[in-house]
């Protein structure tokens, strides 16, 4: 397993073979899987790909819950088409992690039982039909954000596995700027549900990005590495600086009373999250915590004899070969 290659490797702590990996880095050069790589680094992107695929799974969860509640036929089409399209964001990402010499059950398993994470923003409920519009535009909007510079990530099958999700993305951001619309210039009932959910959903958005730099634990490194290609605050600055036109295009309100253009800066001033409430969330104390990850168990354990029968075929099929050689 090319894992356990890379973990005997002697050459670990060679400086000058890291110094020789960090200039081909440095020059813009793609990391394959065959190529040899430090253990942090390979390790890094396992945490980051790992947490980024299991946030397209789980992110299914809170949008599956109202495909049969949409308002109309066309909607129930176009979110159910969202919803596949995260499960095939899903799948690329668990292939591009499986490169790295861990396989998608072993990533599944470190999700069930606490060893990795998914975005923190899946566990807050969506309580009503608008709350898919916020998905859509502020969920999908921070998701863009972090995810197009990802294209020029160092390692080759995570930045080519960014290509078709940005593509996607950007149609998901879309459709639920669209919702957005069509709430906030509706009726007084339907605009005052458009507000709700961009009330509840503002903050957690902001702390897609991760903890402020000064506090983030791995960022340094991955810059280093073009694992991240920004800072946290550079793209929730980024963030902030998109959507709030668009809320005021809508007629809506952030919910924020700080919000103030800084000409000197050439952004928006804007208050920091409750950095506290993410913590506590990652911890697994968030409003819908334990309901996401019951629902993956379920889906793990109720496709047990699924994944049996797969490799019962394929050993199969393997004696059959060597039979006829």
């Amino acid at each position: 397993m090319y894992a356990q290659m890379v973990k005997s490797d002697v050459g670990q702590d060679d400086p000058a073979r890291l110094a020789a990996f960090q200039a081909r880095i440095d020059a813009g050069e793609k990391i394959e899987p065959k190529d040899w790589m430090p253990e942090g680094y390979r390790k890094t992107l396992i945490r980051q790909i790992g947490q980024h695929a299991h946030s397209e799974i789980v992110g299914q969860l809170p949008e599956g819950n109202w495909i049969t509640r949409a308002p109309s036929l066309e909607r129930k089409a176009i979110l159910l088409a969202k919803v596949q399209d995260e499960a095939g964001h899903g799948r690329y990402l668990y292939c591009a992690a499986e490169t790295l010499g861990v396989s998608r059950d072993a990533l599944t398993e470190m999700l069930i039982d606490g060893r990795m994470k998914y975005s923190s923003i899946f566990n807050y409920p969506t309580l009503t039909w608008a709350d898919m519009g916020a998905v859509g535009w502020l969920v999908d909007g921070a998701a863009i954000m972090n995810q197009v510079p990802l294209q020029r990530t160092s390692f080759g099958p995570y930045a080519r596995a960014m290509i078709r999700v940005c593509k996607e993305e950007s149609f998901h951001q879309r459709q639920g700027f669209d919702i957005m619309m069509k709430m906030a210039k509706g009726t007084a009932a339907q605009k005052k549900m458009a507000q709700d959910a961009l009330n509840r959903f503002w903050f957690p958005s902001l702390m897609m990005f991760g903890p402020s730099d000064k506090d983030s634990v791995h960022s340094a490194q991955s810059m280093a590495w073009k694992i991240k290609m920004n800072t946290n605050d550079e793209l929730r600055q980024k963030f902030v600086d998109q959507t709030v036109p668009q809320a005021a295009y809508l007629g809506l309100t952030v919910p924020d009373d700080t919000i103030a253009w800084n000409a000197a800066k050439g952004g928006y001033d804007f208050a920091e999250p409750d950095w506290s409430e993410f913590f506590d969330v990652l911890k697994g104390n968030g409003p819908c915590n334990s309901e996401r990850i019951a629902a993956r168990r379920k889906a793990w354990e109720d496709g047990a004899w699924v994944r049996a029968g797969m490799l019962a075929h394929a050993e199969k099929k393997k004696a059959r070969k060597m039979a006829a050689e």
